[in-house]
C-alpha cells in the first residue's frame, strides 16, 4: 500500500459535483455571446467568475459548510477537455495551439471543442450511462504532456479569496487515458493507457501547485473502474486495476509527500466490483463509492485508514431519496468503520450536474408531483440530513419519517397506474414485434418511392430561427392565438420545403419548427408526463436540454389534434404538420417521431417499475401515431433512437437484457407499419460496434448514423457485420459551426462506398440541424448534395465500364 500523509479531515457531507451551466443558463449565454463576437474574453471570464462564486455561496447556504465540502467542478465546456488542456495533450493535427509561454488559453480550448476551418473538433461520445457527452482525447506515442493550464488552481484561489475553500476536481489519469482514442498517427493496436507513466508527472505537478495554493483536498474521478470498457489495445480489467495501483502509488508516493492535497478517489456511475481491491489498496485518503447503483463491498476492512464516502443520494435522476433506507445503510457503515478503522462521510452517487438546480422553482407542477422530486439543491439537503443522522443517530428521525410518507403517496396517486394501459401491454404477443421480411418490404418500397442511388435527405430538424422561438414564446404567453401560431409555423414549413427543393434533396422533412425539443414535444402530448420551466441540464458544451418527467402510465392524450381537427379518443401528435408539408411537394416527406428508448433516456423516468414496461407503453403510443401518419399518406416515417447506446448498462453481464427490451420496444412501435412504408431510424454519439447486433435487430429499413466527426469509422463495423439494409453514415458534423467542403464530403462518401454496397447508402448529415444557423446550414447542405451527385456519377462510370 502506498505511503499516506496525514490529511485534513474529509467533510462530513458533500456532493461530487453541481450543475455548472447556471440556474438560468448564464454560462451558456456568456459563452455563446463570446463565440459570436458579441462580448469580449474579459466579459466571459467575469461571467464565469460570478457563476463560480454564486455556486459556492449557494452550496454553503444549503449546508455544505465544512472545508472542501464544495466541489470545484466548474467548466467552460467539458470536464474531460479541462483535464486534457491542463495536461497540454493537443493532437498533432491541430498544429500549435500553445502560446509563447507554453500555455493553452480559452481560444485554444474552444478550438479543440469546436474545430476550425481546417480541422474537425475532437470527437464526442456519451459519458457512461448519462445523457452528457464528452470530448474524446486523442493520444498517441507522439503526444507531449506538459502543464499547460493552471485554471483549476486559479478557480480554487478565486473561491478561497471569497471565503470558500473548495475541493478542486480533475478526471483521474486512468479514466482519462482509458476513455481516449488512439491518435491518427498511432500504430495499430496502440493503447493510450500505455502513456500512463508519462502523464503522471504532470498530474503530480498540478497537485503540488494546488497544495501551494492551500487546497486541502482534490477530487480525482475514476468512473472507468465501474464499467466494462472496450479499451484500445485490448486492455483487460486486470490491467486497468494494475494501472490504478501504479497511478496512485506515484501520486501518493513519499516524494510527493505533504506537497499535495489529500486525494478523494471517486468512482461514480456503478459498483467497483473486481476493481474494489485495487482502489482500496491505493494511497488515496478517501474513496467515494456509488452506493445507489452499486453495493457495499463485502470486505470493508480493506478500507482501514481511509474515509469511505457513501454515495447514497442518486446524482442523475430526480426522485426523492428514501432517507430511511439510506440511513440504515449508514448505520451499517458506521458500525463497520468502528470495527475496521475507517471514517464515513455522505455524498451523492455522482455529480449532480445531470439534474436541474431546484425543484422548488417549478411552481407550475402539481404540488404532489413536486413533492416527489429532488433536483440538485434538494439532493444537497438530503446529503446534509443523512450526514446529520450519521453524526447523531435519531436527530433526523422526523425528516426520515416525512421522506417515507411522501414516497408512499406515489403508489396510489391518480395516473401512476392506469388499468387500460397495463391491459394493453399485458395482451401483447410475439406477432406485435415483427414486420415482413426485409426483401419483401424493400421491393414494395422501391415500387412506391423510386429513389436514385445514394438518395439525399436530412435527419429531421432545420434551424430554429429567432422568429420561430419568438412565436412559440408569444403563444405560451397568450400574445398570439393558436391560429396565428399555426400560420407562422406553416410559413416556416413552406420555407424549409422550398429550400430542400432548391437544393435538390430526394427525401424531404418539414423541419420541425413547432417542436421545442425532440422529447419534450412528445411529453407535452402524452399522458403520464410533465415538463419543467427551469429544469435545464447540460448535454454537451453550451447545449442544454430540459428533460421531461415521466411519472405515470403513458398513452396519447385524448382531445383535439394539436391545433387542427376534432376531438378524438387519442389525438395524433404529428400528423397535421407532416400532412401539410407533404401537400407542398411531389417528393416524399418523412414523418418524424422520437423512439421509445430515446424518450426514456432523455427524460427523468419513473423508478417504481421496470424500464421495459415503461418502454412498451411509450412504444404503443408511437405505434398508434405511425398508423395515423400512414392514413394521412406519409410513406416514409423516421423513428429516431439516438440514445439507444446511452442506456446500455456499464457491466457486460447486464447488457443482453437491456438490448432485448430496448430493441423490442422499437420493433413494437414500428411493426404495425405496412410493407410499403419505409421505416427509418437515426442513431448518434455511440461506439456502434458495441451494439451493431442490436442496431441490426431494430429491423429499420434505413438507419442513419453519426459518422463525420469520427471520420467514417463506423463503416468498417457495418462491413464486418454484413449489415444488409439501408444506411446513411453522416457526412456533415452538425455539432460544429464549420462548413464541410464538397471535397471533404466526397472523401467521406468514397470511404463509405469502399466498405458498404452503394445500393444501401444514403447521404445525410450526422444529426438534426436545429442548433445551427441558416447560412452555414445552406452552404453545408449544398456541398452535401453536390458531393452526392459526384459520387453518383462515379458509380455510373463504374457501372458503364463493367
Amino acid at each position: 500500500m502506498a505511503t499516506q500523509h496525514t490529511p485534513a479531515q474529509f467533510p462530513s457531507a458533500t456532493v461530487l459535483g453541481y450543475p455548472r451551466i447556471g440556474r438560468r443558463r448564464e454560462l451558456k449565454k456568456a459563452v455563446e455571446a463570446y463565440w459570436s463576437g458579441a462580448s469580449s474574453l474579459a466579459e466571459l471570464e467575469a461571467s464565469a467568475e460570478a457563476l463560480q462564486l454564486a455556486t459556492a455561496a449557494r452550496l454553503t447556504e444549503l449546508g455544505l459548510t465544512d472545508e472542501a465540502a464544495v466541489p470545484g467542478t466548474f467548466s467552460f465546456y467539458d470536464q474531460v477537455l479541462d483535464t486534457l488542456v491542463a495536461l497540454g495533450a493537443v493532437p498533432a493535427r491541430f498544429g500549435t495551439l500553445h502560446d509563447d509561454a507554453g500555455r493553452l488559453g480559452l481560444d485554444a480550448y474552444f478550438t479543440l471543442a469546436r474545430g476550425n476551418a481546417e480541422q474537425q473538433p475532437l470527437e464526442m461520445t456519451k459519458w457512461f450511462d448519462t445523457n452528457y457527452h464528452y470530448l474524446v482525447p486523442e493520444i498517441g506515442p507522439e503526444t507531449v504532456f506538459s502543464l499547460s493550464s493552471e485554471r483549476i488552481v486559479e478557480e480554487f484561489s478565486l473561491a478561497k479569496a471569497h471565503g470558500t475553500v473548495t475541493r478542486p476536481y480533475l478526471v483521474g489519469p486512468v479514466t482519462l487515458l482509458a476513455l481516449s482514442k488512439a491518435s491518427d498517427g498511432a500504430p495499430a493496436g496502440f493503447a493510450p493507457l500505455s502513456r500512463l507513466e508519462d502523464v503522471l508527472p504532470v498530474y503530480a505537478e498540478l497537485l503540488g501547485k494546488l497544495a501551494a495554493a492551500g487546497a486541502p483536498w482534490v477530487q480525482l474521478d475514476e468512473p472507468a473502474l465501474v464499467a466494462d470498457l472496450d479499451l484500445p489495445g485490448g486492455t483487460s480489467a486486470a490491467e486497468l486495476g494494475a494501472a490504478v495501483e501504479r497511478a496512485y502509488a506515484a501520486l501518493t508516493a513519499p516524494a510527493v509527500g505533504a506537497g499535495r492535497p489529500a486525494i478523494l478517489l471517486s468512482t461514480p456511475y456503478g459498483g467497483l466490483g473486481e476493481q474494489t481491491a485495487a482502489v482500496a489498496a491505493t494511497g488515496a485518503e478517501a474513496v467515494a463509492l456509488d452506493l445507489f447503483k452499486g453495493q457495499l463491498p463485502a470486505d470493508l476492512a480493506q478500507f482501514a485508514g481511509k474515509t469511505v464516502v457513501a454515495g447514497l443520494v442518486d446524482g442523475h435522476n430526480i426522485w426523492r431519496n428514501d432517507l430511511a433506507a439510506s440511513a440504515a445503510t449508514l448505520d451499517a457503515l458506521r458500525e463497520a468503520g468502528a470495527r475496521h478503522g475507517f471514517a464515513v462521510a455522505v455524498a451523492t452517487s455522482t455529480s449532480t450536474f445531470h439534474v436541474p438546480h431546484d425543484a422548488e422553482e417549478e411552481t407550475q407542477l402539481d404540488p404532489q408531483l413536486r413533492s416527489w422530486l429532488a433536483f440538485a439543491d434538494q439532493k444537497v439537503r438530503e446529503v446534509v440530513t443523512l450526514a446529520g443522522h450519521l453524526a447523531a443517530p435519531g436527530s433526523q428521525d422526523a425528516a426520515l419519517a416525512e421522506s417515507s410518507r411522501i414516497i408512499a403517496t406515489r403508489a396510489e396517486a391518480p395516473g401512476v397506474r392506469r388499468p387500460e394501459v397495463r391491459e394493453r401491454t399485458a395482451a401483447l404477443t410475439a406477432a406485435d414485434f415483427s414486420r415482413s421480411e426485409y426483401g419483401v418490404r424493400a421491393q414494395a418500397q422501391e415500387a412506391v418511392l423510386d429513389l436514385p442511388p445514394l438518395p439525399t435527405t436530412t435527419i429531421g430538424s432545420f434551424p430554429q430561427t429567432a422568429e420561430v422561438r419568438s412565436a412559440r414564446a408569444r403563444l405560451n404567453k397568450g400574445a398570439i392565438d393558436e391560429a396565428e401560431y399555426e400560420r407562422l409555423m406553416k410559413d416556416e414549413i413552406a420555407r424549409v420545403i422550398d429550400l430542400q427543393e432548391e437544393l435538390g434533396f430526394d427525401v424531404l422533412v418539414h423541419g420541425e419548427p413547432e417542436r421545442n425539443d425532440m422529447v419534450q414535444y412528445f411529453a407535452e402530448h402524452l399522458d403520464g408526463f410533465d415538463v419543467t420551466v427551469h429544469g435545464w441540464v447540460q448535454s454537451y458544451g453550451s447545449r442544454c436540454t430540459r428533460p421531461s418527467i415521466l411519472w405515470g402510465d403513458v398513452s396519447r392524450q385524448a382531445g383535439a389534434s394539436i391545433l387542427w381537427g376534432d376531438a378524438t379518443s387519442a389525438a395524433p401528435i404529428t400528423v397535421p404538420w407532416a400532412a401539410y408539408a407533404q401537400s407542398l411537394t411531389e417528393k416524399p416527406v418523412k414523418g418524424m417521431l422520437t423512439g421509445p428508448v430515446t424518450i426514456l433516456a432523455w427524460s427523468f423516468v419513473r423508478d417504481d417499475q421496470p424500464l421495459a414496461e415503461t418502454a412498451n407503453q411509450v412504444a404503443l403510443a408511437l405505434r398508434d401515431e405511425i398508423a395515423d401518419l400512414e392514413d394521412a399518406g406519409i410513406g416514409i416515417i423516421q423513428v429516431d433512437e439516438p440514445a439507444l447506446r446511452e442506456l446500455l448498462p456499464l457491466r457486460a453481464a447486464d447488457r443482453p437484457a437491456y438490448l432485448d427490451w430496448s430493441v423490442n420496444a422499437f420493433r413494437l412501435a414500428t411493426a404495425g407499419a405496412a410493407d410499403a412504408t419505409q421505416v427509418h431510424t437515426h442513431l448518434c454519439y455511440s461506439e456502434f460496434g458495441v451494439i451493431i447486433d442490436a442496431i441490426d435487430g431494430l429491423d429499420a429499413d434505413v438507419t442513419s448514423i453519426e459518422a463525420a466527426r469520427s471520420r467514417m469509422e463506423v463503416v468498417t463495423d457495418l462491413e464486418a457485420h454484413g449489415f444488409g439494409r439501408g444506411v446513411g453514415p453522416g457526412v456533415y458534423d452538425i455539432h460544429s459551426p464549420r462548413v464541410p467542403s464538397q471535397q471533404e464530403i466526397e472523401e467521406l462518401l468514397a470511404r463509405a462506398v469502399e466498405h458498404v454496397p452503394a445500393r444501401q447508402l444514403w447521404v445525410n448529415p450526422d444529426c438534426g440541424l436545429k442548433t445551427r444557423g441558416y447560412e452555414e446550414t445552406e452552404a453545408s447542405l449544398r456541398n452535401l448534395v453536390e458531393a452526392a451527385k459526384v459520387a453518383r456519377a462515379a458509380l455510373a462510370d463504374v457501372s458503364s465500364a463493367v
